[in-house]
């Protein structure tokens, strides 16, 4: 259970945007470098987040009669790779930890040594984790209307409400924790006068901690100066507070602001003991801006308002009671060292006789809304000092990632890079952050008809599936699944070429066409594989029983289609010869963002496949936080379009499904 914080939501976030950074560096040579010589880096333009192998793309633009020397790709300053026998220039690297930042760079000489370079860094990728609000901790002191603080109230007697809605108590009981306590010290000019006082208040408050604390010291002006911690070590912190010296301007409000962004995460009490007179003329910060960050980060603030130059300002006295008041603290004002004594008891007796209350919400919303709690006990004497609430968490940012292919009217396979796509989800345009080459290995179920009317097509059947299987990349794993009246995978996913071929052998006819149940089978399978994921499915005819009266599955086009779109699958479907189905196929195909390729004879069969292999090599990956954070399971539409070329074909899912709470 994480204490002290309401919200059981991990973050892992290594970097703050996925957006690329980019620059271009010219060399300084005696002539100008000529116009016509540039370089850019095209591929990758950001980053998925999932390990593996990445192709740098690089585009040159040189005149015609350059003669240009190799292209040099590098890798955080490392040599990667040259690149001299033309376009397209290209570099294959292996992302493997998409945590860490990475700088690429391109760089290329003509023949008189002026040399033009690209780079682009690869931010770290965050990834968030989420899980239920579990449980809430809330920290209350107890005192009677005479100010003392009670002891041993029974766990029973409290009553605790979420927003008026009163919740079921996991637990109650006074404890001492450990914790993270930060000394905000006011030293700007007016406090120059009680500057012993104030590093004798620091210094005393320190005594009174525990081994189990850590201590931040954080002297202010305008801004925060350099921190010391948090650390336990006494010495560390006594040479820190002698260490303050008074000039300057005062901005509480900002310096506050800034220590709650940067209160570092922690289990246990969070709490800032801001010692100042009050007096904030610098601040740009509005307090409703600071309080809210300060219930964000779940520290408790205790003011101790010394009177510097001019006294306590009555103004920033008001400031303190309700930064206080706010984040479950209480505000001191001694005025003279006797009082600090009190300050000293009291603030310690505040802060150590708490009662810890834990329960888990009714309201399990992910919303990111300010959730009022309300401790109550049967005696309505009692004073309570509890925190007033907490901030639920918010759903995880909704990141999807969308692969395509871009062809010409004629069908060409067309190079593009981000710069030239737009974006559409829902009709509202989306910022593009990520772009590569889809080179991430795949995961290939071939699905062959093996009914009976494919008996006299056997050999060649066999001999192109062999073809196709030798023409993907070595990291590709391929599984073969053949149907007729049944549906049998005769081999599991394997890179393994030998078994492939072995399992592909084995193919014999015979039977009906049970060919949507084959391609339900497939999805089951892959369903439980990461990364790319595709379906070459061949027929030559419709789906039906072995006499050909009733169809041959019990799943139906309806039920694969739903399958289909839920599983993130892109689907080639292989229809031959003249009695084929192909409506169905060309669905499936289009539903997936694959291809439907319907040849009419087997002779164009080992063509056909080669096409398909093709298709997988020249795919692209667009990736964006969509605008639409919602998290509701809906399936959302996603046009892909090039600017300046509309009458190009892009074909994709055409959405996704957005994750569910």
């Amino acid at each position: 259970m994480l204490t002290g914080a309401e919200l059981l939501v991990f973050v892992l976030q290594a970097g703050l945007s996925l957006a690329p950074s980019r620059s271009a560096m010219v060399s300084t040579a005696a002539a100008p470098v000529p116009t016509e010589l540039a370089v850019r880096i095209t591929s990758p333009l950001g980053r998925t987040g999932t390990p593996g192998s990445i192709r740098i793309v690089a585009q040159i633009q040189s005149a015609q009669d350059a003669t240009l020397g190799p292209v040099r790709f590098y890798v955080d300053g490392q040599l990667l790779q040259t690149d001299s026998d033309g376009a397209p220039y290209v570099a294959e690297w292996v992302d493997e930890n998409p945590f860490e930042r990475r700088e690429i760079a391109v760089s290329v000489s003509d023949a008189i040594g002026h040399e033009v370079r690209d780079r682009v860094v690869l931010e770290p990728y965050d990834l968030v984790e989420e899980s239920q609000v579990t449980s809430v901790l809330v920290e209350a002191g107890v005192q009677d209307k005479n100010g003392r603080f009670l002891k041993n109230v029974p766990a029973s007697s409290f009553t605790v409400l979420e927003d008026g809605v009163p919740q079921v108590l996991d637990l109650a009981q006074q404890e001492t924790v450990g914790g993270t306590f930060a000394l905000l010290v006011d030293s700007s000019g007016s406090m120059s006068r009680r500057l012993e006082f104030v590093q004798r208040t620091a210094g005393l408050l320190y005594d009174y901690l525990t081994p189990l604390d850590r201590v931040i010291v954080a002297p202010f002006t305008k801004s925060l100066r350099s921190l010391t911690g948090p650390t336990d070590d006494r010495k560390t912190v006594a040479e820190a507070i002698r260490a303050i010296g008074c000039s300057g301007g005062t901005a509480i409000l900002d310096s506050l602001l800034e220590l709650a962004h940067r209160f570092p995460e922690s289990e246990g009490r969070r709490v800032v003991i801001l010692i100042t007179d009050g007096y904030d003329e610098n601040s740009v910060s509005a307090i409703d801006e600071v309080i809210a960050a300060v219930k964000g980060a779940r520290v408790t603030v205790y003011a101790v308002a010394i009177g510097g130059v001019a006294g306590v300002s009555l103004k920033g006295e008001k400031v303190l009671r309700r930064l206080a008041a706010e984040t479950g603290g209480r505000v001191f004002l001694p005025s003279t060292e006797p009082q600090l004594e009190l300050v000293h008891t009291a603030l310690v007796e505040e802060v150590r006789n708490r009662y810890l209350l834990t329960y888990t919400p009714t309201n399990q919303n992910h919303d990111g809304q300010w959730r009022r709690i309300t401790v109550q006990l049967p005696d309505p004497t009692y004073h309570i000092a509890a925190r007033p609430g907490y901030f639920a968490p918010k759903a995880a940012p909704v990141r999807p990632t969308i692969e395509f292919t871009a062809t010409d009217p004629q069908g060409a396979y067309l190079s593009i890079s981000a710069d030239d796509l737009e974006v559409v989800e829902d009709h509202v345009a989306q910022q593009v952050e990520t772009f590569h080459e889809a080179t991430q290995p795949v995961s290939i179920v071939l699905v062959l008809d093996a009914s009976g009317s494919m008996r006299r097509r056997e050999t060649d059947v066999m001999a192109s599936a062999r073809a196709f299987v030798a023409a993907l990349r070595p990291e590709d794993k391929v599984g073969i699944m053949l149907f007729a009246d049944d549906v049998t995978l005769v081999q599991d996913l394997t890179a393994d070429r030998a078994a492939s071929n072995q399992a592909i052998d084995s193919y014999k006819t015979g039977g009906g066409t049970a060919f949507y149940d084959a391609v339900s089978a497939a999805l089951n399978r892959l369903e439980r594989t990461e990364g790319r994921r595709v379906i070459v499915a061949m027929t030559d005819g419709r789906d039906e029983n072995n006499p050909g009266t009733a169809p041959g599955s019990t799943h139906t086009l309806n039920d694969v289609k739903r399958q289909l779109k839920e599983n993130g699958t892109t689907m080639f479907t292989i229809g031959l010869g003249t009695k084929v189905d192909a409506a169905p196929l060309k669905d499936l195909a289009d539903l997936s963002g694959g291809r439907a390729l319907l040849p009419q004879d087997v002779s164009e069969l080992g063509n056909e496949f080669q096409r398909v292999v093709e298709d997988l090599r020249r795919r692209y990956v667009v990736g964006y936080t969509s605008t639409n954070g919602e998290r509701n399971g809906q399936w959302r539409n996603v046009s892909i379009t090039l600017k300046s070329a509309p009458q190009v074909t892009v074909r994709s899912a055409g959405g996704y499904s957005a994750p569910e709470r």
